[in-house]
């Protein structure tokens, strides 16, 4: 057997480069979810720096809108500096971001949408998509099972944190609290980013997926020009725009639908059922097909959105799970979606750009909704929304029946 042979990603799971970047790029994800967590910090954040709970709130919005950003630069990135240094980046950017956000003065709180939500959203986008990159070239004939894997590892972050958290804000009061975290970070950053690497482009080509080469590779530019391109974004817009409008307020929410006292449980078993959804929806579009997972995640968001509208008790929280789950499972199944319709080459940036729907639903949607008083009438348009991604997904799905 050849070296090129032994460095084929075509090996899988016995491939130990591909393996290493699967497990440990799995590690640093579930460091970089950190972003789905700030529902934990809002109380507090509100009482230190005596700030409205609503604006507090918003620092959420700034983060996700960043990720996606982060996302963009890091799928371009990559190619060119690597996976390794564009995690490295990522992870300083997320260290210092933190570091920053524990000495901000009490009368410049708004500064933390740039510490956490600007400076953070960045440096978890562009290192979560530079191991998405990594992972999906080190298994191309899997991207699906591959992606699963390292998002789901991003989503588990919420039941790491969400009580570990709570625990440091009440030992060590806020501010410590993001300086250890920021520290951690740091070293978790320095220990893993050089294992995360792209496999060798000539190792690549000579395995059975190289065909997924010889197909168009899009540049963004070029992908941007295409209808496929907006059917997707707008499709994944309206699919995330129940989950950004709950998670900053699940814990109001609890209380005001009778289970008050599960709150921070609530906010746990969204990270397990998120984290589900992550690996469950690209490892089963695997077999069942990308749309057609797509089509399946965003009706049952669209229906859980319209329970809502009255729901109380156990019927709240199962909803809301579910919601987490089809959540969860959108941005990794949405990732393998970018690299089937415009090439693997520039799957990484071609996301990025598919992701700014991701970034308008979570900066605009918490926004327009809250000025709405009825939580009918919240969850009714939500459902609506859901519903119109719905119909864009089936548009696509018929518009590829009718090209082949």
């Amino acid at each position: 057997m050849t070296s090129l042979e032994q460095n084929s990603p075509k090996q899988g799971l016995n491939n130990k480069q591909g393996i290493q970047v699967l497990v440990l790029g799995s590690i640093m994800q579930s460091f970089l979810g950190i972003i789905y967590v700030w529902s934990v910090f809002v109380y507090p954040v509100s009482e230190v720096f005596s700030w409205h709970i609503n604006s507090v709130k918003l620092t959420s919005s700034f983060m996700l809108c960043f990720f996606v950003f982060g996302i963009l630069a890091g799928g371009k990135l990559h190619l060119i500096i690597g996976s390794d240094k564009v995690v490295l980046g990522g992870g300083l950017l997320l260290s210092a971001g933190m570091l920053a956000t524990a000495f901000l003065p009490v009368e410049a709180a708004w500064l933390m949408y740039i510490t956490y939500g600007i400076i953070g959203g960045l440096g978890v986008g562009s290192a979560y998509n530079a191991i998405i990159c990594a992972a999906q070239k080190w298994y191309p004939h899997k991207r699906g099972f591959a992606t699963g894997v390292v998002v789901c590892a991003f989503g588990f972050s919420t039941v790491i944190f969400a009580p570990l958290i709570e625990i440091l804000i009440r030992q060590f009061e806020l501010r410590n609290t993001f300086l250890i975290l920021a520290l951690s970070f740091f070293a978790v950053t320095l220990i893993l980013f050089r294992f995360i690497r792209l496999p060798d482009e000539n190792a690549l080509a000579s395995t059975p997926s190289a065909a997924l080469l010889a197909k168009r590779q899009y540049t963004v530019t070029e992908t941007i020009k295409t209808k496929g391109f907006y059917f997707i974004t707008l499709s994944l817009m309206a699919g995330t725009a129940t989950f950004f409008v709950l998670n900053p307020s699940l814990k109001s929410y609890a209380s005001a639908r009778g289970v008050e006292e599960f709150g921070t449980i609530i906010v746990m078993l969204t990270g397990v059922t998120s984290t589900l959804g992550r690996l469950i929806v690209p490892l089963l579009s695997d077999k069942a097909g990308r749309e057609k997972a797509a089509l399946t995640v965003i009706s049952i968001t669209s229906v859980c959105a319209l329970l809502l509208c009255f729901a109380h008790g156990l019927l709240f929280i199962t909803a809301v799970l579910f919601i987490a789950f089809c959540f969860g499972g959108l941005p990794g199944l949405y990732s393998v979606l970018a690299s089937d319709y415009f090439g693997v080459k520039n799957a990484g940036a071609n996301f990025g750009a598919i992701m700014m729907g991701f970034a308008l639903s979570a900066l605009t949607f918490p926004m327009l909704i809250r000025m709405l008083h009825s939580d009918i009438i919240k969850f009714v348009i939500l459902s609506v929304l859901a519903a119109g991604g719905f119909i864009l997904m089936l548009i696509l799905l018929i518009s590829k029946k009718k090209a082949v």
